[in-house]
């Protein structure tokens, strides 16, 4: 896969390093990752076609581009590429659950020279305040279950003087009203503003995993889904490769310009049509692709949210109904409203990343359908 330039090849995680530009080196980002179920949880966004975990490749974000940025810290999901983790100038720590200390991944990060820290996002704001001092940056990449529950964190933030906090958003831009999940986010904005906490709120668009239609080799279970044209398949949206999240990251959260703004990250803008176009004449399966394709009127989607949410409403341990809901109310916002493009980014108060930083090369949809298709499995391309 085509990868965006770095700018460093190093190996390990030294405690000193020496960075360009004359930057003082710096000691001890830190970053905390519990296994929250990954697995489990992962299976259950993609039965309802939502990117289960927009931190999955949080680990790139502290290993591109400005590579003296101090103090990281996450908090999430991420089942990541740890190997990546190897390339960050400084000392890295993951919060881990003590039930998940004999975890493979856990022993995965400690092999890399990971410090392992326990503890848990639900610890106490005491317990997290020790966590978090010392860190100037904490970037959150919680699953969507724990969006309402990082305001314990983000109070041990302000506690403990860190410099810049990034919420778990991550996804699509959009007005309150549409997203139940994209409430919870914009209110834990709010949360952040209310606090006094300095903060960069990050949304990417969709992913190119999820926009192409996949071959019958594929083993996706979102196979019909992203087979699926919602409305006239006229709107445009925007979408990233999940793989290059982390450059763009990494330039944004060590950018002045960036302190207490929205930024949307993206690197095309298409058309559903448009996708299915170009995974058609790329795969060299026009032919069988076009025949896959399914068509969903406006109101059919909004009857099936309707029917998702009249059963839920009767069953509210139920699992599929919110996942039928929450799935049914991206594919509104994105296909039906049209939100998620760079018009109504920049509406809603949004710095364009490509305009922040135009020497970062852009990855199009035709580029990475390249890749997609050459894959042996392109369903395992979102794993």
């Amino acid at each position: 896969m085509r990868q965006l330039p770095t700018g460093y090849s190093g190996a390990g995680p030294p405690m000193q390093v020496q960075c360009p530009r004359k930057v003082p080196a710096v000691p001890e980002p830190v970053t905390t990752n519990p296994p929250y179920g990954h697995v489990r949880e992962k299976n259950l966004h993609a039965a309802a076609g939502i990117p289960w975990d927009a931190g999955i490749n949080l680990h790139r974000y502290m290993t591109q581009q400005r590579r003296c940025q101090k103090h990281l810290i996450q908090c999430g999901t991420a089942e990541a590429k740890n190997d990546d983790l190897l390339e960050v100038p400084a000392r890295v720590a993951a919060l881990v659950r003590p039930e998940s200390l004999s975890k493979p991944a856990t022993e995965t990060l400690r092999r890399s020279g990971v410090e392992i820290r326990v503890g848990d996002i639900n610890d106490s704001v005491e317990k997290l305040t020790e966590t978090l001092t010392g860190v100037d940056v904490f970037i959150s990449t919680v699953t969507g279950w724990l969006v309402e529950e990082q305001k314990g964190i983000i109070r041990a933030a302000k506690a403990a003087g860190v410099k810049r906090v990034i919420p778990c958003d991550f996804a699509t831009p959009g007005d309150k009203g549409v997203q139940g999940l994209l409430d919870q986010k914009l209110a834990i904005r709010e949360f952040i503003q209310e606090l006094g906490v300095p903060y960069t709120f990050i949304d990417v668009g969709w992913w190119m995993q999820l926009s192409l239609p996949h071959p019958d080799r594929s083993s996706s279970p979102l196979k019909n889904i992203l087979n699926t044209v919602y409305g006239d398949g006229d709107d445009r949206m925007l979408v990233t490769d999940l793989n290059h999240i982390g450059t763009y990251v990494a330039r944004i959260i060590a950018d002045p310009r960036t302190l207490n703004q929205a930024v949307i990250i993206w690197e095309d803008e298409v058309t559903q049509l448009e996708t299915r176009e170009i995974g058609e004449r790329v795969s060299g399966e026009g032919d069988a692709l076009k025949a896959k394709r399914i068509y969903v009127s406006a109101d059919a989607l909004k009857q099936e949210l309707a029917q998702a949410k009249a059963a839920h409403a009767k069953d509210p341990a139920d699992m599929a109904p919110k996942l039928a809901i929450a799935g049914a109310e991206y594919m509104l916002s994105i296909h039906i409203l049209e939100e998620n493009t760079l018009k109504n980014a920049k509406r809603l108060g949004y710095l364009d990343v490509q305009e922040l930083y135009p020497d970062m090369p852009k990855h199009t949809l035709e580029e990475y359908a390249k890749e997609f298709y050459a894959m042996e499995d392109p369903g395992k391309a979102d794993a």
